[in-house]
C-alpha cells in the first residue's frame, strides 16, 4: 500500500554528482531525504555549504535534504526508517552498502551502471543476490547529473520485475521536470545502461581523432546493434534497446560533453595512457571495467562485438586508438 509524501523518508547512498542530483529531485517538494556521503568530514562540509561544490557548484540543496556520513553512528536507524533507498555508488563499491541494506524491506533503486568483469554479474543480478527480486529496481536513461540538478527536462526509465511495483516506486520521483517511464525488463535496462559506456569511449576517440560526424553516426548505429545482440542473448527485450535506457542513453553519452566515458576516449585519442586519462577525467569511468566484462560475455554467448573488442584492446594497451579505427574500417564488408 502506498504512503503519503509526508510519511516518506528516502535515503540516497552516494554523494557524487549523480547521487546528489537524485537526492535534490527527491527532496524538491519537501520529502525528507538523507544523502549518505563517504565519511563524516564530507557530510559535514556538504551539510554546512548546502551544496556539492565539487560536482554541482552553486546548486543549493532543498531544505528537506540532509547529509550524513556512511560512518555515522545512526546510519542503521536512518536506513531502517527509509521507505526507499537509492544506490548511487560506483558498482565496485556497491556491495558494502548492499550488505547493510539486505535485512531491510524498502525498495532498493540502483542508479549505478556496469558489469563485474570477474563474475560477469549485472547490476540487477547484484541487487537480487543481496535484497531479492521483489525489492530490486533499476533507474537508467539519458541523464547528466548537472542538468537534473538544474531541473532541466529529463526522461528516464525505472525497471522492476513487477509492473505495479515499478509504477509505485516511480512515484517517488514526482517532479514535473523528471519524467519516469516504467519497464519490467531488468536485463535490458541493466545492459543498456552498462554497455553504452563502452561505445561512448569509442565516440570520444572518434571526436579526439577528428573523424567527423559521419563516423560518429555510424559508430552509434553499429554500437546499438552490438548492444542489442548481447542484450537479447542474455534474455533482455529488443524493444528496450530503442527506448530511453537503450538508444536514448547511448546518444547522450556518445555526444554530450559531460560524459565521463566520452572524455576518457578523447583523452586516449590525445595520446594519454589509461592511467593519465583517468586522472584527467577525475571521476570513475564505468566503461573501463564494463569493456572487459562485455568481451567475456560476447565470447560466452558467441556474439560479434567488434567495437567493444577494439575499445577493450585500446584500454588494455594492446593497440592504439588510430590502429583500432583502422582495424574496424578494414573489416570485410557484410550485410547490415
Amino acid at each position: 500500500m502506498s504512503i503519503s509524501k509526508q510519511e516518506q523518508r528516502v535515503s540516497v547512498w552516494g554523494a557524487g554528482s549523480w547521487g546528489t542530483a537524485l537526492a535534490m529531485v527527491l527532496a524538491k517538494h519537501g520529502r525528507m531525504v538523507d544523502l549518505i556521503a563517504r565519511n563524516a568530514e564530507t557530510a559535514q562540509l556538504l551539510q554546512q555549504q548546502r551544496q556539492n561544490a565539487k560536482y554541482l557548484p552553486d546548486l543549493m540543496f532543498p531544505d528537506s535534504l540532509q547529509v550524513v556520513g556512511q560512518d555515522a553512528a545512526d546510519l542503521t536507524d536512518i536506513l531502517a526508517q527509509s521507505t526507499a533507498t537509492v544506490l548511487a555508488l560506483p558498482c565496485a563499491a556497491a556491495e558494502v552498502a548492499l550488505e547493510k541494506l539486505a535485512s531491510g524491506k524498502q525498495p532498493i533503486i540502483a542508479a549505478c551502471k556496469g558489469i563485474n568483469p570477474k563474475t560477469l554479474e549485472r547490476v540487477d543480478e547484484l541487487l537480487i543476490r543481496f535484497v531479492g527480486e521483489s525489492r530490486t529496481c533499476l533507474l537508467s536513461g539519458p541523464s547528466f547529473a548537472a542538468e537534473v540538478a538544474m531541473a532541466k527536462p529529463t526522461a528516464i526509465t525505472l525497471a522492476a520485475a513487477n509492473h505495479d511495483f515499478a509504477h509505485e516506486v516511480a512515484m517517488y520521483f514526482d517532479d514535473g521536470n523528471f519524467r519516469v517511464y516504467t519497464s519490467t525488463d531488468l536485463v535490458g535496462v541493466a545492459l543498456g545502461g552498462a554497455l553504452k559506456n563502452i561505445i561512448a569511449i569509442a565516440a570520444g576517440i572518434t571526436e579526439g581523432l577528428d573523424l567527423g560526424h559521419n563516423a560518429l553516426a555510424a559508430l552509434v548505429t553499429r554500437g546499438i546493434a552490438e548492444i542489442s545482440r548481447l542484450t537479447v542473448a542474455c534474455g533482455g527485450q529488443p524493444e528496450t534497446m530503442s527506448g530511453l535506457s537503450g538508444l536514448g542513453d547511448l546518444l547522450l553519452t556518445c555526444t554530450g560533453s559531460l560524459s565521463r566515458n566520452r572524455q576518457m576516449g578523447m583523452a586516449l585519442a590525445s595520446g594519454l595512457d589509461v592511467k593519465a586519462a583517468r586522472v584527467q577525467v577525475g571521476q570513475v569511468v564505468e566503461g573501463e571495467k564494463t569493456a572487459a566484462a562485455a568481451v567475456q560475455l560476447a565470447k560466452l554467448h558467441k556474439i560479434e562485438m567488434p567495437i567493444t573488442h577494439m575499445v577493450y584492446a585500446v584500454l588494455s594497451g594492446q593497440t592504439s586508438p588510430e590502429k583500432a579505427v583502422q582495424a574496424l574500417l578494414s573489416r570485410p564488408e557484410r550485410q547490415e
